[in-house]
């Protein structure tokens, strides 16, 4: 009888169990889902921040552009004026050359004109006093007729000549009349023939005169004109100059511009890369409650082998087989897992994911054709092998960097699925501290250093 009552008590205890545990799966179904809901919220919300980060970026990037491209061409202008300038700084020597020219044959003309003009005062002089001898000779003269008439004239010169005690004496009044008169007729014919030489004397010297005048007044004008025309140089000199300062100005100010942006851009990067690695921890934490089956063959076609061999070939070139097919189970991990594309193609080109292929190494590597070992190693994984379940790689310093407590070591590269943190790995003093947080987005792996930093590939 107790028997049967023991047991009647144990299947009313495990009725009772089943009962709670059937009431509770709905509570616990519930709040996963809530969770799960909650979780799927916040990385909606990361997007959006990275989105909006990544929209002001591509503003800043066109405003370097504009600023760039305008500062170009204001360099431009700055050479074009800059060779202005020299252009009329040698136009103003030439003219200060043919100035100092004028100068030194205006110092010369006025040097010749000084000497013409002593020449005239000299000549006046000269005429002066010979007109003066004229003059006193012509006084004489007229005396001397005056007092010939007095005495008679011819008749008193000829009275003069009969009073003659001889014929020789005769022939000897006479002689000395006629040389008097003779000699009276030679000095005025002389002292005229001088006053006429003196006056074409002058006439000559005036006229030089007056040819100095002409040619300085020429040398007056020239001078005025290349003065003009070397203040008008100086004018367009003096502008050009001014211009230049202005352009130069301008210069200033775009590299004050840059340096703005530069900082501006920075920061947004360095937002961008902590939005992308936050996404990243996100997801990783909403997988992590709920591990995915990422198993299994893929059906690739040709296009999509070669950018995963490429991929391969650009992020673990230099790594050990293991770790071109660590990359590959990465890539085809994600292709499976829901929380990526489920293409090969758009998990490898997705938004700030793969370094190697917004550096155009991926594409460059198609154009020339991946190497043997990366494409096998591609096929690979397209087959199902697989190294592990992994989501995420980086370089081991920036997994210290991070802080990532769980990875495995293959090659070069930590691999890992769940973006669990610790402390800080203190870096070594030589090696440059990360000045910006490496981009993400959608959990994608810390590819600024996956693979650029990796040798070329040893297989090639």
């Amino acid at each position: 009888m107790r028997k049967h009552i023991r047991v009647k008590i144990i299947s009313l205890q495990l009725i009772a169990a089943l009962l709670a545990v059937s009431f509770s799966f709905p509570a616990v179904a519930d709040d996963y889902e809530d969770k799960i809901a909650n979780m799927q919220e916040q990385e909606k919300q990361t997007q959006d921040m990275i989105s909006n980060l990544e929209k002001q970026t591509k503003a800043t990037k066109d405003s370097i552009a504009l600023l760039q491209e305008q500062k170009k061409q204001t360099e431009g202008n700055v050479t074009l004026l800059k060779g202005k300038s020299d252009a009329l700084k040698s136009e103003i020597e030439g003219y200060n050359g043919k100035l100092d020219v004028l100068d030194g044959k205006i110092e010369k003309a006025e040097n010749e004109m000084a000497q013409v003009s002593a020449q005239i005062v000299s000549l006046n002089g000269e005429l002066s006093e010979m007109r003066q001898r004229l003059e006193d000779m012509k006084t004489m003269l007229k005396k001397r007729i005056k007092s010939v008439y007095e005495k008679g004239g011819s008749r008193g010169m000829l009275k003069n000549i009969l009073e003659a005690n001889s014929f020789k004496d005769i022939l000897t009044r006479y002689e000395y009349l006629d040389a008097m008169v003779k000699y009276d007729r030679q000095k005025i014919a002389e002292c005229q023939q001088l006053e006429k030489e003196l006056e074409d004397k002058i006439a000559e010297v005036e006229e030089k005169e007056d040819e100095l005048n002409a040619y300085q007044e020429d040398l007056d004008d020239k001078y005025t004109e290349l003065e003009n025309l070397t203040d008008e140089i100086r004018g367009k000199l003096d502008s050009t100059n001014s211009s230049i300062s202005a352009e130069t100005g301008k210069l200033k100010d775009y590299d004050a511009q840059l340096a703005n942006l530069d900082k501006t851009m920075k920061a947004l990067e360095s937002q961008t890369a902590a939005a992308q690695a936050q996404l990243a921890k996100q997801i990783a934490e909403r997988l992590a409650m709920k591990k995915e089956d990422t198993s299994g063959s893929y059906s690739a076609s040709a296009s999509e082998l070669e950018w995963l061999a490429a991929t391969i070939q650009a992020e673990a070139g230099g790594e050990s087989y293991t770790g071109k097919l660590g990359v590959g189970s990465v890539i085809m991990n994600r292709v499976k897992s829901s929380a990526f594309p489920n293409d090969i193609k758009s998990v490898i080109t997705q938004n700030m994911q793969f370094a190697s292929y917004r550096s155009g190494k991926v594409e460059l590597i198609i154009a020339n054709g991946p190497n043997s070992t990366c494409v096998s190693a591609a096929q690979e994984v397209l087959n199902g092998a697989r190294v592990g379940d992994y989501l995420f790689f980086m370089t081991k310093y920036y997994a210290d960097y991070y802080g990532i407590s769980e990875y495995t070591m293959i090659g070069n590269h930590a691999f890992f699925y769940k973006w669990k943190t610790g402390p800080k790995q203190e870096q070594p003093a030589e090696q440059e501290q990360p000045q910006e947080e490496p981009q993400q987005e959608e959990g994608g792996s810390e590819e600024e250093d996956s693979g650029d930093d990796s040798e070329e590939d040893d297989d090639e």
